[in-house]
C-alpha cells in the first residue's frame, strides 16, 4: 500500500524517549508543524538494527536543525527498548540513542503502515497461525508538517538503509516547498532545481 500523498496513520503507544524514559501515550499528532522521519526496524538485540539506530543518532542534529523529528518503531515492548538502551554500543547495544523508540507491541502501527512482515490467519480448527515472524520490515516514511507522507521506502529485513539518503530526501522536500521548483535526478542540497515546465526541463538538461 502506497501512503505517499496521504495522511500518515495516527497512533498513540508506549515509547522510550530521551534514552531511558518510558511514556505511556506517545503520539505522532504531537509533531504537527514539524517534519518527521518515522522509521521501522525489525527487532531489538539484533545485528543490522543497531547500526541503523546509531547512524540516525549520529545525524540527529542535522535532522533537528531542519525542524525534523526522528522517531523509531519496532514490534518489541517498551521494556525491551529500555533494556537495549542500557547496553553499550561496543556490546551491540544502542546506549546513547536519544530520539523516541515506539513500542508497537500489538503490531497495529506496523499493520496500518503496511510494513508488517508475515500474515496471520486461522486454520480449520480455529487456531491462529502466522506465515512468518510478525515483525516490521525496514521501512521509512518522510512526513511533512501537515502530517502528509511525502516519501516512503521499504527494505527487506537484511538490507540496511542509508541515513544520508533520508537526509537528502528531507532537503529535497524543503527545497520544493520553499522554492516552488522540482528536484531532478541525483539532486543534492546546494544544487539548482528546475521549473516543472517543458522550458524548465530543456534548460536544466542543456546546462547539465
Amino acid at each position: 500500500m502506497a501512503l505517499v500523498g496521504k495522511q500518515a496513520p495516527a497512533f498513540k503507544a508506549k515509547a522510550v524517549v530521551n534514552g531511558g524514559e518510558i511514556v505511556a501515550d506517545f503520539s505522532l499528532a504531537d509533531y504537527k508543524g514539524k517534519h518527521v522521519i518515522l522509521f521501522f526496524y525489525p527487532k531489538d538485540f539484533t545485528f543490522v538494527c543497531p547500526t541503523e539506530l546509531h547512524a540516525f543518532q549520529e545525524k540527529l542534529a542535522e535532522f533537528e536543525k531542519r525542524n525534523c523529528a526522528v522517531i523509531a518503531c519496532s514490534t518489541d515492548t517498551e521494556q525491551s527498548h529500555w533494556g537495549w538502551l542500557q547496553v553499550d554500543k561496543a556490546a551491540g547495544g544502542i546506549k546513547g540513542v536519544t530520539y523516541p523508540i515506539v513500542a508497537d507491541t500489538n503490531k497495529m502501527i506496523s499493520m496500518n503502515y503496511d510494513v508488517l512482515n508475515g500474515e496471520y490467519f486461522a486454520d480449520e480448527q480455529g487456531n491462529l497461525n502466522a506465515s512468518a515472524e510478525l515483525i516490521a520490515y525496514r521501512a521509512l516514511f518522510l512526513i511533512d508538517k501537515d502530517g502528509v507522507v511525502q516519501h516512503q521506502l521499504i527494505n527487506n529485513l537484511s538490507l540496511g538503509r542509508n541515513v544520508d539518503e533520508a537526509l537528502r530526501m528531507l532537503d529535497a522536500l524543503i527545497f520544493t516547498q520553499e522554492n516552488g521548483e522540482v528536484c531532478p535526478a541525483n539532486w543534492n542540497a546546494g544544487k539548482s532545481g528546475m521549473s516543472a515546465t517543458h522550458d524548465g526541463v530543456a534548460k536544466y538538461l542543456a546546462a547539465n
